[in-house]
């Protein structure tokens, strides 16, 4: 039943993929959420507001339409709107790179909620100590602000990793040959969906397992020194 008649390869690359996709992703959400949180709490209105335009509309959206949108609709865009000029444009983009910017978009939109969850956790009162005590905005933001939201935020990072690295399933419409996509592929050739399906989610529930073990030894490590009541 689980014959996966010189298929193995190509899942493994696929989850190879997969990996890599999910990592670059996490790491360009992780730097929108820093600056979509900053925008969020900042006084400044009107970028109080693009933030909140950016995690509603997104957040609003679903993955799959906004993969298709960015893969097929943007190159159809940018070609019409060239013909409209009179040049004749054709525009292609990396599967890749698209769904990287896609999906590290969309949770960017998640991350930004959960930073913004962590500066708000931390007392506004110990800020005003550090600075009190001579430290500059910088080097008390360094020093009192930055560890704790870390220590507040990896909980919900984790979570965004979680429903993120699923949601790399759904780039396989754009012909990524991401696990999901070797999955069908290996099963459209041999006729043996349960097995290539099968591996697939197994293969996914053991990046989530491995995951979630990462996550305590961080949640750990960023609660040392922390007394519990």
């Amino acid at each position: 039943m689980f014959d996966l008649q010189g298929y193995g390869p190509l899942l493994l690359q696929g989850f190879k993929l997969t990996v890599l996709v999910g990592v670059a992703a996490m790491a360009l959400a992780i730097l929108l959420g820093i600056g979509g949180a900053w925008a969020k709490v900042t006084p400044l209105r009107t970028v109080n507001w693009l933030a909140g335009l950016y995690t509603t509309v997104v957040r609003g959206v679903p993955e799959l339409v906004l993969i298709l949108l960015v893969y097929y609709g943007v190159p159809t865009l940018i070609q019409d709107a060239a013909n409209g000029l009179g040049y004749d444009v054709r525009v292609n983009l990396d599967p890749f790179i698209s769904g990287v910017l896609t999906i590290g978009f969309i949770y960017g939109a998640f991350a930004t909620e959960v930073f913004r969850g962590a500066y708000l956790a931390v007392p506004a009162g110990q800020m005003e100590a550090a600075r009190a005590c001579g430290m500059t905005q910088v080097m008390a933001a360094r020093r009192i602000l930055l560890p704790q939201m870390w220590r507040y935020a990896i909980p919900g990072l984790g979570n965004v990793w979680m429903v993120l690295i699923k949601a790399t399933a759904l780039i396989s419409v754009i012909e990524l040959q991401e696990l999901m996509r070797a999955s069908q592929i290996a099963a459209q050739a041999t006729r043996l969906p349960f097995t290539f399906y099968a591996g697939a989610a197994a293969l996914y529930l053991l990046l989530t397992i491995v995951s979630m073990v990462l996550q305590q030894r961080l949640e750990t490590w960023a609660n040392r020194g922390v007394q519990r009541a």
